[in-house]
């Protein structure tokens, strides 16, 4: 990273039908280029939440092959801006099941990335109950990359609780982690692990979060953020759909670097 750069979480409260949360994103991310941003970014299952599993898994896109993935690198090129896809169902090697991945695309609507969820949350406390291993299968790849902008590394929601995938990346400038956390862990843990991550690896955190009561009646957490290498909350947005927007600096970034050279540091 080189210059300034204005990024931006988009936030929604997505349903269980793909038309109208294409709709939605495409409102959001050109707000979020009115405003300067070059680099946005969408939550997990920006295009569905809510179906039953059946529908879920009817909405499997193949890999570079489908509706969603067209309306990512359209957007991204007509916009002229970098795109993180928060996530989209892809078709699995399980027949059965489905990749909850994200895919990032360059503003000549390339796609440069595709990271595959690793961690499948699971999730039981009295009625509330979650087993994403039943539908979802596994990655198996952590997934950094460089472009101009600097070096950007992915990971998905219940990734945030494992930082050996964080080290596994290396150095990087920007996290970029879409999510939808339920709201009874996001309000004990969501901000308390996007900081230490931020923190632990000494680089921006951008985070994109499904935010409100959709139409099932499940209530996501929200607080889309962007965080700095020390760790500070530079925006954030606590619920319902909307952008956040920030500016990191790469000044800000070696400052903190240099006078805490933690990563210099490592040792195991």
């Amino acid at each position: 990273m080189k210059e300034k750069l204005r990024i931006a979480a988009i936030q929604m409260i997505s349903g269980p039908e793909v038309g109208p949360n294409l709709e939605t994103a495409r409102q959001l991310i050109a707000q979020a280029r009115q405003q300067g941003a070059q680099l946005v970014a969408l939550p997990e299952y920006f295009p569905l939440i809510g179906a039953s599993d059946s529908e879920r898994l009817a909405a499997r896109e193949a890999d570079e092959n489908g509706p969603i993935q067209s309306f990512l690198s359209d957007t991204a090129r007509e916009l002229g801006i970098w795109l993180v896809g928060g996530s989209l169902p892809l078709t699995a090697n399980d027949s059965n099941k489905l990749r909850n991945s994200c895919l990032v695309y360059d503003p000549g609507g390339k796609r440069v990335a595709r990271y595959d969820k690793i961690h499948l949350f699971g999730f039981t406390r009295g009625a509330e109950s979650y087993n994403e291993s039943l539908t979802i299968e596994a990655g198996t790849q952590a997934v950094a990359f460089d472009t101009p902008l600097g070096r950007i590394g992915l990971a998905i929601c219940y990734d945030l609780r494992f930082p050996e995938l964080f080290r596994a990346l290396g150095a990087v400038d920007l996290l970029v982690v879409p999510a939808a956390f339920t709201e009874t862990t996001g309000r004990a843990h969501w901000e308390l692990l996007l900081r230490t991550r931020a923190v632990e690896n000494q680089c921006y955190l951008l985070a994109a979060a499904q935010g409100g009561e959709h139409p099932n009646g499940r209530i996501t957490h929200g607080n889309s953020m962007v965080i700095d290498p020390w760790g500070e909350v530079l925006t954030r947005l606590d619920k319902g759909p909307g952008v956040v927007v920030a500016e990191i600096d790469p000044a800000r970034l070696a400052e903190v670097r240099a006078s805490l050279p933690a990563l210099q540091h490592r040792v195991l």
